[in-house]
């Protein structure tokens, strides 16, 4: 007889972000139930903070929030707010470490346990880089999610060491072509959008800062309670459309978003790649545009970003083409894509 799957196939998450983004829609009374309806979710589900909740939907709520608002930095706005410990069992096995080091090596291993959707790695070299990849979710519709990841870390960081610590950079995958001073006050460095990457780093001192209440014997315990929970838990190893997506933008602009060479870096044939989104009922040229409508939505909510430089990102030589396309894909021209997106 076949076994029967222990986990769902969809990347899930503990709920906090969009719990916490509920609670802010009513506060500006929202009609809240639309809202979860289009986001694929019940208001079941984000009652019950115990019940997780699909990574995809989760990232869409909080987009659709944010615009119903409106407020384009929800993400960061709400990680200023969130209780940290409502991470659970990952904040206290942070926060009971010995030295800052410790605790972001411990939260790159046992994050997943509240974001199945999102891998943290921690790399030491002559800085502390702390990355975040998507996994088994596309990366290309977000930018609440991963801005409120970056703020929460840095809140956890200060928290730990009892000091006003600012990493010297922050590197983010989307597009922004502006940030508010309030906002650039919470990071405290320059951040760098549109870079391909999504990461936060430190300097190489910061590795040894003691930590304001370290516990061994706790945090001895609380590892082998994650350990415990981590191998309870299957890792995603992701969809093929969304490793598609992802591998996509970065080489957009530079007109390499070919099957053949995402084939290449997803380290497999061109052939096997089409079976395998085949199998997903869906081709490479499907993706491509439905990407680069999305794209073109996303884009085209900074006013200040001119419809050359869209049409760039998106991988067209000339704007009248991406004019064309946007009719195309939407019915809609830029100009009214701005308008209605």
């Amino acid at each position: 007889m076949r076994k029967k799957a222990r986990f769902s196939s969809l990347p899930t998450a503990s709920g906090t972000i969009a719990r916490a983004a509920y609670a802010r829609a009513l506060e500006a009374r929202l009609e809240v139930e639309p809202l979860l309806n289009c986001s694929n979710l019940t208001p079941q589900q984000i009652k019950n903070s115990q019940v997780r909740l699909p990574v995809k939907n989760q990232i869409k709520f909080l987009d659709v929030v944010a615009d119903k608002l409106p407020d384009p930095f929800l993400g960061i706005h709400l990680a200023e707010n969130v209780e940290l410990r409502e991470m659970g069992l990952v904040y206290y096995v942070i926060a009971s470490s010995k030295t800052l080091g410790d605790a972001l090596m411990r939260l790159a291993r046992y994050s997943g346990l509240t974001n199945e959707g999102v891998c943290i790695t921690c790399h030491e070299g002559k800085d502390i880089t702390v990355k975040f990849e998507y996994v088994g979710v596309s990366r290309l519709s977000d930018r609440h999610q991963i801005e409120c990841f970056v703020v929460i870390l840095l809140r956890l960081c200060r928290l730990l060491t009892g000091l006003s610590l600012s990493p010297t950079g922050v590197k983010l995958a989307h597009r922004r072509t502006e940030l508010p001073t309030e906002i650039r006050k919470v990071f405290g460095c320059k951040v760098t959008f549109g870079s391909g990457v999504d990461e936060v780093i430190y300097p190489q001192r910061a590795i040894g800062m003691a930590t304001v209440n370290p516990d061994s014997y706790l945090n001895s315990l609380l590892v082998r309670y994650c350990e415990e929970a981590l191998s309870k838990r299957r890792v995603q190893s992701g969809v093929w459309r969304s490793r598609v997506e992802n591998a996509i933008v970065p080489l957009l602009p530079h007109g390499q978003a070919k099957i053949g060479e995402i084939a290449k870096t997803l380290g497999v044939s061109r052939r096997t790649l089409a079976r395998l989104l085949a199998s997903e009922g869906c081709t490479f040229s499907g993706i491509l545009e439905a990407l680069r409508l999305d794209l073109a939505k996303s884009y085209l909510r900074e006013q200040n970003l001119p419809n050359s430089e869209v049409a760039w990102l998106l991988g067209f030589g000339e704007v009248s083409a991406f004019s064309h396309a946007c009719k195309r894909w939407s019915g809609k021209t830029p100009k009214q894509l701005r308008q209605h997106p």
